[in-house]
């Protein structure tokens, strides 16, 4: 056994360097025209320049110097961002087909090419389909849905009068109340507010999406075979998704062995009886993991974003009183003590210009879930081989001076016009846009407007005494509201 010599394991690393720096080099050049960005560094490529916990606030100051289209490194990931509405729509609208795919991410291994939301390919546009017409048949736009919402905003009021103006968390409360709505499409039922199995499922979705903001999941899709020697978040994900696939795959089962192909009661069973059909595509794309990966997507997606927008619309309520009294006047004179209804919102500018400044102001989802390119892709002169991460960053959009006069204040008036009528503004993209879209935006639209007039129709919500209301984001995949509590001071 030879001694090591430290000389000759400091030339050792500083010639792997050097290879690595001179391969790097090579690389982010092997393709004229790549979008222009900052120079990466051997093996980490940009990490050191990028906030890893709030990455979009980065690729925001970068596209300062770089332009709206630009290239960046996650250790040996190139990926390319994209900001402002105009370069958003000319890649995800105009060259929709070119950008529909989704990157790999080893975190989400488990989830693997299943579903809809992290899926790609004609897998990704068989379950799209299938779940934009099976949401519609259950009610997604029509009444059906809509009294569903009117039942679980009148169980939200009994819990909120139930703590007599004494302040409280309202985060677990409107948590269920959004996912008993997608609940009652995917499984035709509703949990009790201290079910012990909703509960679980609910602070599984929380726990993941807090834990996916964190900066080690990201080094962990960038350098898998390094960060997985690790401890961390990384490793916690997949345990929560094992756990929550465990229940819907029993939940499934059960309901293959009460299955009526003629009396479909819900998402589960339309997915099952397609299984049946006996064509082609029921055993290529109908099959269990598809559907336990779906139902997944849906229940996640379908609570966590809603129920945090209206988190931050009660919390803006409190911080701008004067504002909450301007929806509550509006809903006095088009309402009144009448149950609201999905028709009331074009009667309602000001408040439909509330909901949507919340969504604006609330920025929930800053980077989208990233996108894929398909196909080697000439992109505004630019070149993006096929299999390039490409990151839309919608905060930019929802924040661009050229289409909101006060971009980091709230301000409702950026969607009423001189006459105090509803406008649009065509960079409020806060479910993404293109192929890509939040297929549970018609649903999410429904539900904030109508649980969000029923609070306030009922309640004023003021803070605690002595609480200070903080604005900041929590740490996150999403944007939510830090921890507070709300005093809800019941009306009439």
């Amino acid at each position: 056994m030879f001694a090591a010599d430290p000389v000759a394991i400091l030339l050792s690393i500083v010639v792997i360097l050097f290879l690595a720096y001179v391969y790097s080099s090579q690389n982010w050049g092997k393709y004229k025209n790549f979008p222009p960005g900052p120079r990466p560094l051997p093996i980490i490529g940009n990490v050191h320049q990028i906030d890893m916990s709030k990455p979009h606030k980065t690729f925001i100051e970068l596209s300062k110097t770089y332009g709206t289209v630009f290239g960046v490194r996650i250790g040996p990931q190139r990926m390319v961002v994209l900001c402002g509405y105009d370069t958003v729509k000319d890649a995800l609208i105009n060259r929709a087909e070119e950008f529909s795919d989704r990157p790999k991410a080893p975190v989400l291994d488990k989830v693997g090419e299943n579903g809809i939301v992290f899926s790609s390919g004609e897998n990704w546009k068989v379950m799209r389909r299938f779940t934009l017409s099976t949401l519609r048949d259950y009610g997604m736009g029509k009444s059906s849905i809509e009294d569903k919402i009117a039942e679980e905003a009148e169980c939200l009021m009994q819990l909120f009068r139930s703590h007599g103006g004494k302040p409280f968390d309202n985060q677990r409360f409107l948590t269920t109340a959004v996912a008993n709505v997608i609940v009652s499409i995917l499984l035709s039922r509703r949990f009790e507010y201290e079910d012990p199995t909703l509960e679980k499922l609910i602070a599984i979705v929380n726990e993941n999406i807090r834990l996916l903001g964190e900066p080690i999941v990201r080094l962990y899709n960038a350098y898998p075979g390094l960060i997985g020697l690790l401890p961390g978040a990384h490793k916690k994900i997949p345990e929560n998704i094992a756990q929550m696939y465990g229940f819907i795959r029993e939940t499934f089962a059960k309901q293959r062995q009460e299955l009526d192909v003629n009396d479909q009661r819900n998402l589960i069973d339309s997915f099952l009886a397609k299984q049946q059909e006996g064509k082609p595509e029921s055993t290529k794309y109908f099959h269990d993991g598809n559907l336990t990966t779906l139902v997944g997507n849906l229940f996640s997606a379908g609570m966590e974003t809603t129920s945090t927008t209206l988190r931050w619309g009660l919390l803006l309520m409190m911080k701008y009183p004067d504002i909450q009294k301007k929806v509550q006047d509006e809903i006095e004179r088009v309402i009144g003590t009448a149950l609201p209804k999905l028709e009331n919102r074009k009667e309602m500018p000001y408040t439909d210009a509330v909901i949507h400044e919340i969504q604006r102001y609330g920025d929930i989802a800053p980077n989208s879930v990233p996108h894929a390119t398909s196909q080697d892709v000439t992109f505004r002169g630019y070149f993006i081989p096929k299999g390039t991460v490409v990151i839309p960053v919608l905060s930019y959009s929802l924040r661009d001076k050229a289409y909101f006069e006060k971009p980091y204040q709230f301000y409702p008036e950026h969607f009423l016009d001189a006459k105090g009528n509803f406008k649009k503004n065509d960079s409020f993209i806060p479910f993404s846009i293109g192929k890509r879209s939040c297929a549970g935006e018609t649903l999410a639209k429904m539900e904030l407007f109508l649980f969000f007039t029923t609070l306030l129709q009922n309640f004023t919500f003021q803070a605690p005494p002595s609480a200070v209301l903080d604005l900041t984001p929590s740490l996150g995949a999403t944007n939510s509201p830090l921890p507070h509590e709300i005093c809800a001071i019941p009306r009439g």
